[in-house]
This record gives C-alpha cells, structure tokens and sequence, in this order.
C-alpha cells in the first residue's frame, strides 16, 4: 500500500503494527517486535510519491535495477549513506557481471506481451487477449532471482555505507527445494557469500547437485510424522535464530524481498503505457506469495505516481491439493459487509487491521502434505497474506483453486504456445482457465499471467 510519508523517498514500516527498524540497522528485514502477539508482523517499504516519480517510456537500460532505481529503497538509502548515484549504479553492473559469470545471464527487461497462440486457442477476441509475462529466461530460470538481487543490493549498499562489517558477514539461509534455492545460490556465489538451503526430504537430485556445484550448503530437513508446517522453514527459523540472514523469498522473514520483485510489475507498467493499453485482470499463482504482493504493491505504486489507470483486478491460484490463502481471503472477506464489493468496502481497513492482530484465526500451515504437479506453490502457508487479501479486496479480485487437470492443460497450452514453462510457472494460466469458466473473465478482457518459471525435466 502506498501512503505519504515525509523527510526520505522511502520508509519501512510494519503492516501488522506499524512499528520502524532504526535507520542504523544493518539488516532490517523483519519488524521490531516480530514475534510478538498474535500480530502479522511484515515490513513493508513506502514510498513517498512526491519525492519520486515513475521512470518514462522512452527508457533503453536493460536492466531493471537501473532503470528503476529512483523506486529502490536500497538506493535511497545509498544515498542518505553518501554513496553517489553512479556508485550505486556501479555497485549494480559489478553485481550483475558477476551473475552472468555465474550463470551466463545478468538481470535484463523480460518479454511481456499480447500471446496470439494462448489467446486464440481460449477463444479470446481480438479486443481481448492473454498477456504473458515470461520469466523462464530471467537469472537462474525464473523470477525468484529478482525479488533476491533486490535484498542482495541493500546487503552491499550497508556494507559500503559503513553501516555492515564486510570482514564478518553472517551466513545467508533460505529453505527451497527449487526455483528460489537456485536463485539464491547463484546471486550468493556472485557475491562471494556462505549459504545454507534447506530442503526437504526427496529433494529433486538434479537441483540439489547444481546448488552444490554453486558452493551453497545443503541441509536436508525430514518432515516428522504427524507434525504439522513445512520442516525446511522450521529448520531456517533456527537458523535465523541463530544469526543467519534470511536470504528468503518469505516477506514475513524479509520485507525487502518484495522490492525487487516489484521491478517485474513496473516493467509491465511500462510495457502497457508503450501499447497504449491497460489490463482488466492480472491472475498469479500463489505459495508463499511474494510475487503477488509484489506485482499488487508495483500496480498500486505505478498507480499513485500516475503511471497506470484504471488498476487491474487482482485473482489469485492455488491447487487443491493446499490453498491456505483462500481460505484466509473467505475470512477477510466474512467481516466485511454482506453484498459489498471489496472495492467500495467502507469497512476494508477495520477488517484488514482485525485480521492483522489476530494472525492464527486467517493464517495456519496446511494441515496434511500436500501434492501437486505445481509443486512451486504448495508452500503450507502463504506468508504473505495479507498484502495478498488487501490486493484483491482492494480490486475486487478473488481466489481461485485449481484442481490437476486443469493444472494440466495449461501446462500444456503453454509449451504449444512455444513456451518453455514448468507446471508451477503455468500456474497462473490454470487459474486463467478456471475464472473464464466461471464467467469472471470474458472473451473480450484483457488479462495478465506470469510464466514464473523454466521446465526443468
């Protein structure tokens, strides 16, 4: 949510208790008084819309950490620290030359336009049309390594500001068995730091040699009998305990993940004002919901600086194997007025703020473990949301949950369409296919998907 601030660009707050990490914190990822009450306590960074602006269209710098930057908090807070501008864009390119050394590709603007094969063969009109936004050739073979450049950035910068030691760095930690733990390795080894993953028992051979072959530590985490919440993110709660950096895609754990996620729903924005065009709905699939939050919270930015009218409705996906943030949404939803849109719901911040202070009554881990082809998304809970629920309330949006064959389909629509995806990453389509069904997407929409991720089988 974007509201006025005063005195700096941008500001972390907590969306759960409105508490502030010190500006000298080396590492403010988490609020304050996390883990106090039975409040959701996740940082959320604000921007100040009048003292930053949406870049323009005629931009031609490939890489979204540049051309954004004016939006980073992490060069904001370069700034305050006196680090000049071109040093923060020199602290960028040194990064991403070392991630393309890693990996053989850097951080550059992803494709994002109108499908003809997917829209056709859905019976969109002319008018209409699928709009996809595809990451399966982003760092590491999908999105997560964006919303991880963006926490690995405000690691350097405090660093450089003098506000962390570079000589005693502590570990980064994440729990992932995929697409993020790759992520992670890569940006970890471009940047020369220790990382331990944790993952679960079963963990695909494959994904776990490469995280070796990149220098990162790998733990495996057994899931006890009868014990309920995802092991891998137990055992990275200890190591956060201990010291550890959450190198997460988890918002709760870390609030500055969102940020360089943002980056994919500004360049949407952009590519949208280029087309002269704008979007009904937006559809993404969700586990642990950092990309939601952070395309909901870059659509309502682009919004507030006047870079995007009208806001698109926001849908969410997840299988029917778990779908912990469905359930939370019909809980929301149930303390808001009967008939009321969640657009004009008078009541929208007295509901949101009740669910805030009373976590476990909305959010808890699934309660068996679940399966999926999108095993991507079957995180126990969705950490993020409530930014999620506030996204599509705010909208009128809604949940939906897919069940395999649809998951299916859309797998295999999309790899028709010449789009190299996993079952995950295609996900969002699948919830694409559901709300047309169902009447909430029309022929002549025009709506938004995410490929979230490369097939790797």
């Amino acid at each position: 949510m974007t509201t006025g601030v005063t005195g700096v660009p941008s500001r972390l707050i907590c969306s759960g208790c409105g508490a502030e990490p010190a500006v000298t914190e080396a590492y403010p990822f988490r609020c304050p008084n996390a883990g106090r009450g039975d409040v959701d306590h996740v940082l959320a960074r604000v921007l100040d819309p009048e003292q930053t602006g949406f870049p323009g269209d005629d931009m031609t710098q490939p890489n979204p950490f540049i051309r954004y930057r004016g939006l980073l908090h992490s060069r904001h807070r370069a700034l305050a620290g006196g680090l000049p501008d071109r040093d923060f864009v020199g602290l960028v390119e040194q990064l991403d030359t070392e991630v393309a050394r890693v990996d053989g590709r850097g951080f550059r603007a992803t494709p994002f336009a109108r499908d003809a094969s997917v829209s056709d063969a859905l019976g969109f009109s002319a008018t209409g049309g699928v709009w996809v936004k595809d990451e399966t050739g982003n760092v590491a073979g999908s999105h997560k390594g964006r919303h991880l450049m963006g926490v690995m950035l405000h690691l350097e910068v405090a660093e450089r500001v003098g506000l962390a030691d570079p000589d005693a760095r502590p570990d980064l930690a994440i729990a992932s068995c995929g697409n993020a733990a790759l992520a992670a390795a890569v940006l970890a080894a471009a940047a020369g730091r220790v990382l331990r993953v944790f993952v679960p028992a079963g963990a695909d051979t494959a994904i776990t040699t490469r995280l070796g072959e990149l220098g990162a530590q790998v733990v495996t985490c057994p899931r006890p009998p009868g014990a309920a919440g995802d092991p891998t993110y137990l055992a990275l709660r200890q190591a956060l305990d201990g010291g550890a950096i959450p190198f997460t895609c988890q918002g709760n754990e870390n609030g500055l993940v969102i940020e360089g996620g943002e980056t994919l729903g500004y360049e949407m924005v952009t590519d949208l004002r280029r087309e002269g065009t704008t979007l009904d709905h937006l559809v993404v699939q969700v586990g642990g919901g950092a990309l939601a939050s952070a395309c909901i919270q870059a659509l309502d930015e682009a919004a507030a600086l006047g870079a995007l009218a009208p806001l698109p409705r926001v849908h969410t996906v997840q299988t029917a194997g778990a779908h912990p943030l469905e359930r939370a949404y019909h809980r929301v939803r149930a303390l808001l007025p009967a008939g009321a849109s969640g657009a004009a719901a008078r009541h929208l911040d007295a509901a949101l703020a009740t669910a805030a202070s009373h976590r476990s009554r909305f959010m808890w881990p699934w309660e068996d473990e679940p399966a999926s082809i999108a095993t991507g998304i079957l995180d126990d809970e969705t950490y993020d949301w409530l930014a999620v629920v506030r996204g599509m309330l705010a909208t009128d949006g809604r949940p939906v949950v897919v069940d395999e064959a649809t998951l299916a389909a859309a797998h295999g629509l999309a790899h028709a369409g010449g789009h190299h995806v996993c079952a995950t990453g295609s996900s969002g389509l699948a919830g694409l296919m559901a709300l047309m069904e169902d009447g909430t997407i029309a022929a002549g929409d025009r709506v938004a998907v995410l490929f979230t991720g490369a097939d790797r089988s």
